[in-house]
């Protein structure tokens, strides 16, 4: 029985890399959309959200079947109630860079200083969401603590973004309405950010029982 239990939590390990990896797939796609104008890479994003809601659902029903049928002890619980949210919060960053695919397409302006400043806004939240399963997969307290720490840098680039979109309204040089996406844009990356986070959060309750 144990031996049983101990291969279904690696393939669940296994199906959490699949969705961390989509999900920083997805992110870059949806940043692919924004500065390349890519009407046909919205369609996709839109195509690889829905693959992302599929493997919530397996990875949901995987889990279930461990608390159903494999009596897991106490330790197993927490991993396993850790995925249960871990996923939901992978199913949101995908809602979110879908978001971000379809504000592309009202957005037509291009070398403004502030989109260096999404653009790594983007990279670092795509990387949080990667270290934040690998700490998972590798019982990693100390990378799940990096991941929180690293949510500081997300915020200070959100900071500098929306003010520099601020100065260009204000200036008279951004298009008010698409300066109001770009923001947009921002708010949902600080937000993709924020759900590394609770993934990590949720990987330190299931190594030290407390969240």
């Amino acid at each position: 029985m144990r031996n049983r239990l101990d291969e279904q939590l690696e393939i669940l390990d296994v199906e959490l890399i699949k969705m961390g990896a989509m999900c920083e797939e997805i992110i870059e796609m949806s940043l692919g959309a924004l500065f390349d104008k890519d009407p046909e890479m919205v369609k996709e994003v839109a195509k690889a959200e829905e693959e992302l809601d599929r493997k919530e659902k397996e990875i949901e029903n995987l889990c279930l079947k461990l608390l159903l049928r494999q009596q897991p002890v106490a330790r197993d619980l927490r991993v396993i109630s850790s995925a249960l949210k871990m996923i939901s919060d992978m199913e949101r960053i995908g809602d979110q860079a879908k978001d971000i695919a379809e504000i592309s397409r009202f957005i037509t302006g291009s070398n403004y200083t502030f989109e260096k400043g999404i653009r790594d806004m983007g990279r670092e939240a795509a990387a949080m969401v990667t270290k934040s399963i690998d700490s998972f997969v590798k019982h990693d307290l100390n990378l799940a603590y990096e991941v929180m720490k690293d949510d500081d840098e997300v915020d200070e680039l959100f900071i500098q973004i929306r003010k520099q979109i601020i100065e260009y309204i204000t200036g008279g040089t951004c298009d008010g309405e698409m300066c109001a996406d770009f923001l947009m844009v921002a708010k949902y990356l600080e937000r993709i950010a924020d759900h590394a986070v609770n993934v990590a959060e949720w990987v330190a309750f299931s190594i030290t029982g407390r969240h």
